[in-house]
């Protein structure tokens, strides 16, 4: 039998990840000290106390830790499917393993809802040292990044060691190829990604206002293997676009190091990916029709889509694997929600969330019956916290953070990527915040696959959403009373 949260709280994944605030615990934050575990909420004696919803909602915790629904249908996505780059023929393929899953588990009313997107495929990615000490290196294209000439780029290489020096510099970089490092650091939360993120995003612009002919930037990663990190990036307007690719962290090192003996670096870097033009993609959506309140919507999402260098297990198989398979414990148990549940498998989030904007257009009209939503992006490990910063439903908040011995933290959330877009628009949003400490070794590499997930933290993350979907779809709050805090 797997452990269960009775005998192994979430919390204590975060505990061994990372020092807590003594607000959350009182357990020594010296990692060679085992911390004492709270005794959960929901035991024999007092299981009562939590009320007919809590007393289902336990129910489907101990179905989901029983079980193996999300990470079934995790391994049934990454291995019937493989890698889901928006746009792509591979992508729609997954539009069709989402409508029969959905249709297998038992969802109602399942469809999709299309939308079209700007395609774009990655090519031919090569990079070497020219000199001083010939070498290859490993990389790959940014997403949405123009071709280097056929014949590829040779030039000087100028080395910055963060952003923020290639955006203070004066020097005149015409024809140089910029070399932008900078390491990422490791946090739970992962804070580390959004600062790291910037060079990837905009580097290929900061350079160019400079007269740079093309980028390489430290992949925006914490991994020590050999696979570089890709991912979107942007182009300001009026400012020439110029090729940008990503290099591996180690390889990342090994430039530093030939810079660091002061030789001058000549790198050539050929890069043919290609725009191809309007290409499909789509929402897939399925339901657990409420039997009171059809109208009323919880929203429970991952999305569908994902980069194509890895088969897109972390991110965001997982997701759809958790929020997918939480519905069906909730089927499985033959209980009825009062208000529906909508699960949502978003397409084309990974190039600018293009699936939350989509939903958010076309249901606009409905949007104020949507009464919360949340959305399992950031990988296979279980929640250690719940984030809601709200006064209506703080209770039903709390209760589900008791059943699942976790804080409740008041913290504004957008609910995941793909739900800032509604939750700018009023839509009451919660995360059940997971533990990402490792996640940015995976993401967006190739080494994001399937035998990366432990079965058991997959079960602990569907427990959780199954708990929340049915808690939120039972309760008798107006979640729209919000007092933000």
């Amino acid at each position: 039998m797997k452990n269960t949260l009775k005998e192994v709280p979430m919390r204590q994944i975060f505990i061994l990840a990372a020092a807590i605030s003594m607000a959350a615990c009182s357990a020594s934050t010296d990692p060679s000290v085992e911390p004492p575990l709270d005794e959960p909420a929901t035991t024999e004696a007092n299981l009562e106390t939590v009320g007919l919803s809590g007393q289902q909602a336990q129910k489907l915790i101990e179905a989901a830790l029983d079980g193996t629904q999300g990470y079934d249908i995790t391994e049934s996505l990454t291995t019937e499917v493989g890698q889901r780059m928006a746009g792509t023929e591979a992508e729609a393929r997954a539009r069709k393993w989402a409508v029969a899953k959905f249709e297998e588990i038992g969802l109602e009313n399942v469809r999709v809802e299309p939308f079209t997107i700007p395609g774009w495929e990655r090519g031919i990615e090569t990079a070497s040292i020219v000199s001083p000490f010939p070498q290859d290196l490993v990389i790959t294209s940014l997403g949405y990044s123009v071709a280097t000439p056929a014949n590829g780029i040779e030039a000087e290489v100028v080395y910055f060691p963060e952003l923020n020096a290639l955006q203070e510099t004066t020097q005149d970089l015409t024809g140089k190829i910029v070399f932008i490092s900078g390491l990422m650091d490791k946090a739970p939360d992962g804070a580390g990604y959004g600062p790291a993120g910037m060079k990837r995003r905009i580097g290929a612009s900061e350079a160019a206002k400079h007269g740079a002919v093309a980028v390489l930037i430290r992949s925006v990663g914490t991994s020590s293997h050999r696979f570089p990190h890709t991912g979107g990036m942007r182009y300001t307007p009026d400012v020439p676009k110029i090729p940008i690719a990503a290099m591996s962290g180690p390889d990342a090192d090994q430039m530093e190091r030939v810079f660091q003996r002061g030789e001058s670096v000549t790198v050539k870097m050929t890069l043919t990916p290609i725009n191809t033009g309007d290409r499909p993609s789509g929402n897939v959506i399925g339901e657990i029709v409420g039997t009171e309140s059809p109208e009323e919507i919880v929203l429970i999402s991952g999305h569908l889509d994902s980069w194509d260098l890895g088969t897109g297990a972390i991110d965001d198989g997982a997701g759809i694997g958790i929020s997918a398979g939480a519905a069906k414990v909730i089927i499985d148990s033959g209980m009825k929600p009062k208000r529906t549940i909508r699960v949502v498998a978003y397409g084309a989030e990974e190039i600018g969330l293009l699936g939350g904007f989509a939903y958010r257009d076309q249901h606009k009209d409905n949007l104020a019956k949507h009464v919360m939503a949340t959305e399992s992006d950031f990988g296979a490990v279980a929640p250690y916290e719940i984030h809601y910063n709200h006064e209506a439903g703080r209770g039903d908040m709390q209760l589900l953070a008791d059943l699942l011995n976790i804080p409740l933290v008041e913290k504004d959330t957008s609910g995941g990527p793909d739900i800032g877009p509604i939750k700018a628009l009023g839509v009451p949003a919660m995360r059940l915040q997971q533990d990402g400490t490792d996640y940015f070794d995976l993401h967006h590499t190739p080494d994001d696959t399937f035998d990366k997930i432990d079965p058991d933290e997959m079960a602990k993350n569907t427990a959780a959403f199954a708990a929340m979907a049915w808690i939120t779809a039972n309760s008798t709050s107006n979640y729209r009373d919000n007092k933000e805090n």
